[in-house]
């Protein structure tokens, strides 16, 4: 369980960083990341670092599958979880 909590710090600081990253490529007008990698990460549990990138770097916040399809990944993920939790515990 250790492993998973440490994976998960990790998969949301790099989340967060690429959603840094790309913010500072859009302005400068460079090749960025792209979405599906950006929804990736939030699939693979990155998902509180992408929504935290959004907010703090203002990145991504007009886009409506971002808006909407950020929260929805982090609800499911935490349902998920504790459905996990239960079935383990």
């Amino acid at each position: 369980m250790k492993v998973f909590y440490y994976y998960l710090l990790i998969i949301n600081l790099y989340g967060f960083i690429i959603m840094y990253i790309d913010k500072k490529k859009s302005i400068k007008g460079k090749w960025r990341i792209s979405e599906k990698n950006l929804f990736l990460t939030a699939l693979a549990f990155g998902s509180i670092g992408i929504f935290l990138g959004m907010q703090l770097f203002r990145h991504k916040t007009k886009h409506k599958s971002f808006t909407l399809g950020i929260p929805c990944i982090f609800i499911l993920q935490m349902v998920s979880m504790v459905y996990a939790k239960n079935i383990l515990f």
